[in-house]
């Protein structure tokens, strides 16, 4: 199926009142797995490709953007691509020609104005070459110069601040910061409810959950429900993968075929993105 945009599946979910999951992918086998775990959930997707995945290979977007553009036009599921945590001026700006029908510009450490300001420029050159433009409010824990605790007091995003900031600078959707952290490898994140019911009345864009790794199922559901039409998970998928890599090396020590034991990395992933697709992730 040809590739759609990610502003149709965002339209898609908030008119169900539902949510579409937004996957991290490095490799090919991510991207497989993501699909095949999308087919079998019968429910559309989004691929991530983050700034940091791009710097992996070497600062070149293009051949993980074309190989994921093929994967997803080959496979029978709704797929958008998304280009994430952008903070590269020149990377923002080879989006379009790469396959991306959305990026999210990351000034999120920022001080406020100047995360207006570089968050509006960035999105006059966007619209420009026909990309939605996520962005973030508040600190999400996890990166380099996010406060160390995301229940530390200032950290949250502040409803009315997030309605001005939108108005500002005219973003499409927001991430918003609401006790999750990016890069957990448990799931024990408490997130507040009540602020995301808050600013799903106060912001008129879709909201997004970033560090939906470290957020148990049942909160994840309930975070749908409060108001959340994006959920970006990466760190869960990578673990995933790697215990069950880890696992087949353990009963299997003398194999050096790769395709031997990425394969069961593969699988697991795929199995776990159904899941989430079809039972956390979905309302109605």
């Amino acid at each position: 199926m040809p590739l759609v945009s990610t502003e149709s599946l965002l339209k898609a979910a908030v008119e169900r009142r539902s949510a579409v999951a937004a996957f991290n992918v490095i490799t090919l086998e991510h991207v497989e797995a993501v699909l095949e775990g999308a087919q079998a959930a019968a429910r559309p997707v989004i691929l991530q490709v983050s700034e940091n995945a791009v710097r992996f290979h070497g600062g070149q977007v293009l051949p993980v953007a074309r190989a994921a553009g093929a994967a997803a036009e080959l496979a029978g599921v709704d797929a958008a691509l998304h280009l994430d945590h952008v903070t590269d001026a020149d990377l923002l700006r080879r989006a379009a020609d790469a396959g991306f029908s959305s990026v999210m510009f990351d000034a999120g450490a920022a001080p406020y104005e100047q995360n207006v300001s570089d968050t509006a420029a960035a999105v006059v050159w966007a619209h420009g070459a026909g990309l939605l433009v996520e962005a973030e409010l508040g600190y999400v824990g996890g990166k380099p110069g996010a406060p160390a605790s995301a229940h530390a007091a200032g950290v949250r995003t502040d409803p009315a601040e997030a309605a001005a900031f939108v108005a500002a600078t005219g973003v499409d959707a927001l991430a918003v910061a609401v006790g999750t952290s990016h890069a957990m490898t448990d799931r024990t994140a408490a997130v507040d409810l009540d602020l995301i019911a808050r600013l799903s009345e106060a912001v008129p864009v879709p909201l997004v959950l970033h560090g939906s790794s470290g957020v148990p199922d049942a909160d994840l559901t309930r975070a749908v429900e409060a108001g959340i039409v994006k959920v970006n998970i990466a760190t869960h998928l990578n673990k995933v993968f790697t215990d069950a890599v880890r696992g087949y090396l353990a009963d299997h020590p003398t194999v050096v075929d790769t395709r031997k034991y990425l394969a069961p990395g593969r699988d697991a992933v795929a199995r776990e993105v159904a899941r989430l697709i079809g039972t956390v992730l979905t309302r109605g």
